[in-house]
């Protein structure tokens, strides 16, 4: 283990995978992936943005859509006072941003979920955001890129959040039927409603290593059949070697991979 040396308090972290004490530094210098392991962290939408997009490029679009609470739904909080809790913890409203960005100066459209926002749980606000990306992704003829990071639908929000799966999945296809690109990157995790609607639609699906991809979780799974799983179930290792994947591509190199897919499919 790396030696811990009298240093002020907050210099150092502990990977919550290996336990080696690294500098913060380092790890927001290496993008937030353990410079012992490769551990890749989640991180929530803004600092994505700022790795992935080009400095000063990113013009973020329905920024003022807010959920409701169509069912009243009360678990140990009301609904409604959960969001804004959430609210004023991430200084955002929703768990997706939306936007017109450049990445290595090509033009896109780029969505991204905040693992940190209620999983990025996929509610009407969440469906709309993705699906409005895509329309405007048909219409100036620019790639969509979308880094999908989510527990799946919003239980808060019942059938509302489940239509979401559909309406996603239609606008993609209508994408599709415009000639669009839609790039999918696959985080850590990537599951449920999400996995099963627009993030697995893409012409070309990215993930990060160790992503967590799959719709129920394996544990659930598993006590379902009473069957043990293979090794590595539903990591993106597994799921590149059964083909649901394209390439794993490591944090420090998914703008250079994008630039090269968007000049290859010639968008």
């Amino acid at each position: 283990m790396t030696e811990r040396r009298d240093v002020p308090a907050g210099v150092w972290d502990r990977c919550t995978r290996c336990g080696e004490m690294v500098y913060e530094k380092e790890v927001k210098e290496a993008l937030y992936v353990c410079p012992e392991c490769g551990f890749h962290r989640r991180i929530d939408a803004r600092t994505r943005i700022e790795q992935l997009a080009d400095p000063d490029t990113f013009e973020e679009f329905l920024a003022d859509l807010v959920p409701t609470d169509p069912l009243k739904f009360k678990d140990r909080i009301p609904y409604r006072e959960r969001i804004k809790n959430l609210q004023r913890k991430t200084g955002e409203r929703e768990a997706v941003l939306v936007g017109r960005a450049f990445i290595r100066g090509r033009p896109v459209i780029l969505a991204v979920m905040n693992p940190m926002f209620i999983m990025a749980s996929m509610g009407s606000v969440v469906g709309e955001k993705i699906t409005v990306a895509a329309e405007i992704a048909a219409e100036e003829n620019v790639p969509l890129i979308v880094v999908a990071a989510s527990g799946g639908a919003r239980m808060q929000e019942g059938m509302v959040s489940l239509v979401q799966m559909s309406k996603t999945a239609a606008a993609i296809g209508r994408l599709d039927d415009a000639g669009g690109l839609y790039l999918v990157i696959a985080t850590d995790p990537t599951t449920a409603g999400v996995a099963a609607s627009f993030a697995s639609l893409g012409d070309v699906i990215l993930a990060e290593p160790e992503a967590m991809i799959g719709f129920a979780g394996p544990r659930v799974i598993a006590n379902t059949i009473r069957a043990k799983l293979p090794d590595g179930f539903q990591t993106s290792e597994f799921m590149i070697e059964h083909g649901f994947v394209d390439r794993i591509v490591p944090r420090s190199e998914l703008r250079t991979s994008i630039a090269q897919i968007i000049d290859y499919c010639g968008k």
